[in-house]
């Protein structure tokens, strides 16, 4: 009788139903802009679900667009996928805009929920290691014409490139990029833009069920979803990755090496400002910079530093407050608005920058150019009265509250007044002298 008892069970699992299958389904959320992290991030997902045998990667995606080189990373990482990935536009009113519209037609299964919408690809610019799309706005600086039109020619192709290699609508692709065209989840369906449309997770695996991908039908309905969650290295890499990270870096930068000019010794505000500026300028090689937000902001520091020595009455001070405003508003040329910095955090470093020049660094400035008010040096060309004969080998005064040795070239008789003219070590030099006033004898 024991011995039927592993029979029994082994027909029992072999007969249990479909729902009851241990498969697994990986899951990521991506919420914001396209970067360098998010492109780590996504790359180490598929790793990490592909050698957990799981069924397939699902990407959670709600973007305003992103940089051009970390969409084109994320899309040959689809490509390259040790499973099949499905990228799944959520929640209801999320979107795939710009870059976001590259990596969901890129899916192996492109899904979307209720009430989102996909498109707007058009490349505005390219400022830094890439381009954010989408609308220009206004006062925005246009890029060269014949350098936009091959930007722009480039994106088309390869948005066409994407579309044709997964079957779906090559046509509306390439107006996503040329017209900026943007379209509902439902309309999207219909052109054939994704695959399907779910209201939520366990409703796309159930309609993923069956579904093939890279050549093996997808075996996902009541498959447990294991979420992947970011290490710590790529939750800092995405907390870095941002321009008002680089924006404060540039800030300590500048208050740390203008510090440390003009208070020399101090030592930590140099360290502190040259590291900030390695770091700065690492990250501005794949920030959308604009060059002109970074020269006048360069321009506000020349003429905070001009106003300390130049008698304008702030007039320069003035000019330097409106030109660092006007930098930091242009410091990052990008349409994402993840990618640009807030005036909340402008309005605040302009005030503070300005402070700081006006009350730490003119202060220090100004004090290096003050007359010595302590040590020796103070008592050259004070007057004290000899207390003994001094000659060139001996004598003695008193000066300050203190009794001083010191010598003289030419012989002074005891009583007579001196002159300090110099030191010998701890001697004081002195020469022959006029009358005291009564306030110098008692000095």
């Amino acid at each position: 009788m024991k011995s039927l008892v592993p029979v029994l069970l082994a027909g029992l699992i072999l007969s249990a139903p479909h729902g009851w299958a241990s498969t697994q389904v990986g899951l990521i959320r991506i919420d914001g802009a396209i970067g360098p992290a998010t492109a780590g991030y996504i790359s180490r997902a598929m790793d990490v679900a592909g050698e957990s045998g799981h069924e397939c990667l699902v990407i959670g995606l709600d973007t305003p667009g992103g940089l051009l080189d970390s969409t084109k990373d994320i899309v040959q990482s689809i490509y390259s996928a040790p499973l099949p990935v499905v990228v799944y536009v959520s929640p209801s009113g999320g979107s795939a805009a710009s870059a976001g519209c590259f990596i969901t037609l890129a899916a192996d299964v492109a899904a979307m929920a209720p009430n989102t919408n996909i498109g707007a690809a058009h490349p505005v610019s390219l400022g830094g290691g890439g381009g954010g799309g989408g609308p220009e706005r206004e006062g925005q600086q246009k890029p060269d014409e014949t350098m936009a039109q091959k930007i722009e020619n480039y994106a088309i192709s390869y948005i066409e490139a994407i579309a044709m290699k997964r079957g779906r609508n090559v046509e509306w692709a390439a107006s996503a990029v040329r017209d900026s065209a943007s379209i509902t989840a439902e309309k999207a369906l219909e052109l054939k833009v994704v695959d399907l449309i779910a209201a939520d997770v366990p409703d796309l695996l159930g309609q993923l069920d069956g579904r093939t991908a890279q050549a093996r039908s997808l075996d996902t309905a009541g498959a447990e979803v294991i979420e992947i969650p970011m290490v710590m290295r790529e939750k800092v890499f995405q907390l870095l990755w941002r321009p008002e990270v680089m924006f404060l870096l540039m800030l300590v930068a500048v208050y740390g090496i203008i510090g440390e000019l003009s208070n020399p010794g101090a030592i930590l505000p140099g360290v502190a400002g040259v590291i900030a500026l390695i770091l700065a300028l690492y990250m501005s090689a794949i920030l959308p910079v604009n060059v002109t937000g970074l020269a006048l902001i360069g321009l506000s520091i020349a003429l905070f530093v001009a106003d300390i020595f130049a008698p304008t009455h702030g007039v320069l001070t003035t000019g330097g407050i409106i030109s660092f405003f006007l930098g930091a508003m242009m410091a990052f040329d990008s349409v994402v608005p993840a990618f640009q910095l807030s005036i909340k955090m402008i309005i605040p470093a302009t005030i503070v920058t300005a402070a700081f020049f006006i009350f730490v660094v003119g202060k220090g400035i100004r004090a290096q150019s003050l007359p010595v008010k302590a040590g020796r040096e103070i008592l050259i060309g004070r007057l004290a009265e000899a207390l003994t004969d001094i000659d060139a080998t001996s004598g003695r005064i008193f000066v300050e509250g203190e009794d001083w040795m010191a010598t003289s070239d030419t012989s002074i008789a005891r009583g007579h007044p001196v002159e300090i003219t110099g030191f010998r070590g701890l001697t004081l030099v002195v020469k022959p002298a006029g009358s005291l006033s009564k306030g110098e004898k008692t000095s």
